[in-house]
């Protein structure tokens, strides 16, 4: 049997309080080229504009903020490609607090050293040979340190949707909401908020086709895991949703899409181009589905996550010349 999901609105509305003046409140972007184009009314939430670049900040900060004095004076560990990892590190400078980061050594150049430049202690290993969640709670044992998982924590579950919170507050009832999903914590804290405030919304998970666990997960309602992906989209290359997200995905969304990286990097460029937003391609799989096809969106009003903005401009550069 399914264990009940574990987290609600009301602690969405909680970490949004405790986030007030803390995380930005992005920008909402609309473009008539797109309306024109997938003829429906669409809503760009520019999380690539948070803090370290992507969403990954509501979540951290909401989840490092609530550590006792204790806690914090041990210092707190994560492990994450690489948005999680700045967000981490970047809360734990603001709040005082020592943060280790066990990071793929191949993880975009960019993201690693804005994650030491928040501060953080950078540990890379080879993903080809050890897991990142064995090798971090080894080390977390090691060093007495605090695990704040990069998706699978209700701190961070709630603080990832306010983001939801803010565009439906702003922009009004949606018709269909397209959310990129890695791990889940995103995706589950967008439905949430999506279910409280507009509940005829329905909550669509995008995933790289290479890198489609959770959308197995999702319609066979078994856990369904992945092993280093290949994919364009670093964000998005978890190994499986975990416990308190795959519940909620469940529970909350009502289906889950994939996009192939071709598709991925074309409508990354597209925002590039024609919206002058900087996305990287995991923050770029919501916009993916909707102008590459993978939903109908005619006549419905569509909110779409762009969740980072982190992109490694010059690895991106030669995929641009083949497009």
């Amino acid at each position: 049997m399914t264990a009940m999901p574990e987290v609600t609105f009301d602690d969405v509305r909680s970490a949004a309080a405790l986030l007030d003046g803390l995380a930005h409140k992005t920008p909402v972007v609309t473009s008539r080229t797109v309306d024109a184009r997938t003829g429906a009314t669409v809503f760009f939430k520019c999380e690539n504009l948070q803090r370290s670049g992507a969403f990954k900040f509501r979540g951290a900060y909401n989840a490092l903020s609530r550590l006792d004095a204790a806690e914090r004076k041990r210092g707190v560990l994560t492990f994450s490609s690489g948005n999680h990892a700045q967000a981490t590190a970047l809360a734990g400078s603001l709040l005082g607090i020592a943060t280790t980061i066990v990071m793929p050594d191949d993880a975009p150049l960019v993201k690693q050293q804005a994650t030491r430049g928040y501060g953080g202690t950078v540990i890379t290993y080879d993903k080809a040979k050890e897991a990142r969640e064995t090798l971090g709670r080894r080390l977390a044992e090691e060093r007495g340190l605090v695990v704040i998982p990069p998706y699978d924590h209700p701190h961070v579950i709630a603080g990832q949707g306010t983001a939801v919170k803010e565009l439906i507050e702003e922009k009004g009832a949606l018709d269909m909401l397209l959310v990129p999903c890695g791990g889940g914590g995103l995706l589950s804290g967008s439905a949430i908020s999506a279910r409280a405030l507009s509940p005829k919304c329905r909550v669509i998970g995008v995933e790289p086709a290479a890198a489609d666990d959770a959308t197995r997960s999702f319609k066979t309602g078994t856990l369904h895991t992945v092993n280093n992906p290949d994919t364009i989209a670093d964000g998005a290359r978890t190994p499986s949703l975990g416990t308190l997200t795959f519940p909620l995905v469940r529970e909350y969304v009502h289906d889950m899409v994939t996009v192939d990286d071709s598709k991925l990097l074309r409508a990354m460029f597209y925002l590039w181009e024609r919206l002058k937003l900087i996305v990287e391609p995991t923050g770029a799989l919501a916009a993916a589905a909707l102008l590459e096809g993978a939903v109908e969106p005619r006549g419905l009003r569509i909110g779409v996550i762009l969740s980072g903005g982190n992109a490694d401009v010059l690895a991106l550069a030669p995929y641009l010349a083949r497009l």
